[in-house]
């Protein structure tokens, strides 16, 4: 559905997306703060399939601009427009697998036909180094001000689109450990996801404020590409490799309203 989406519009649709809070902002009564952030990242890829499991996780960073529209004093909306960066996780598919037909056509693309073997079987890791334009849209909750800090609350809701996808296998033999190839065509282009985070901000003069805390972020939508692919296991029929693929990230929140 997304594969065919064209790049070139990202920029006017994210900027579109962030600036238009702003102006319905603008029309309301309330106050529009701006800040910047720099959040380290942790992040690891699961799946609804038992034998695909979780096997390592990336460390990223979260780049990007905060806005804030205050409805009352201690409440508001936010958005923002970001880029996570090395974002993703390891999945291993459990040597049950007699053969894992998955990443076909990046392999095709990035090794050359010889060294490539006819069929991959199980007990291999693969990882997913992916970077995301995420657009998010929440609440930020506060409490009153103890001095000079105020703790606060943020369920959020996350767009994210896919900007980069690499991706490497270990142990496979035939293939480098860090040896990195272009897996778009494995991956989906839109993440959706959900978070929920909790800090302080600790004001360091009229209307600028310092943020630090920490927030859980996890994907809903399937990340990875099935369709086409499959798995086969010792005395079974084959059969479409349908497991849903999702991200989570853990992320320290640190940065800085104006």
């Amino acid at each position: 559905m997304f594969k065919n989406f064209n790049l070139l519009r990202l920029p006017v649709i994210a900027i579109a997306l962030f600036l238009l809070p702003a102006f319905v902002a603008a029309q309301l009564p309330g106050d529009l703060q701006f800040g910047i952030q720099a959040s380290p990242t942790f992040s690891s890829m699961s799946t609804n399939d038992n034998l695909i499991n979780s096997d390592g996780s990336n460390l990223g960073m979260k780049l990007g601009l905060v806005g804030e529209y205050y409805f009352r004093e201690n409440y508001s909306f936010h958005t923002g427009l970001n880029f996570h960066f090395n974002a993703g996780g390891t999945l291993f598919y459990e040597d049950q697998y007699t053969k894992v037909d998955i990443w076909r056509e990046s392999l095709d693309s990035a090794l050359p036909a010889s060294a490539l073997p006819d069929s991959i079987s199980g007990g291999l890791s693969y990882k997913y180094d992916l970077q995301f334009l995420e657009i998010p849209l929440g609440l930020t909750l506060r409490t009153r001000e103890f001095g000079y800090i105020r703790y606060f609350v943020r369920p959020t809701f996350h767009l994210g689109i896919v900007t980069k996808s690499r991706g490497s296998l270990k142990n496979a033999g035939f293939v480098e450990d860090e040896e990195d190839f272009d897996i778009n065509k494995d991956v989906n282009g839109i993440n959706l996801g959900w978070g929920l985070g909790g800090g302080i901000e600790y004001s360091i003069s009229t209307g600028t404020a310092i943020i630090a805390g920490i927030g859980y972020q996890s994907g809903f939508a399937d990340l990875t590409t099935d369709k086409g692919t499959s798995l086969l296991r010792e005395g079974r029929n084959p059969r479409e490799d349908d497991s849903k693929g999702k991200v989570s990230s853990i992320v320290l929140m640190l940065g800085i309203m104006f």
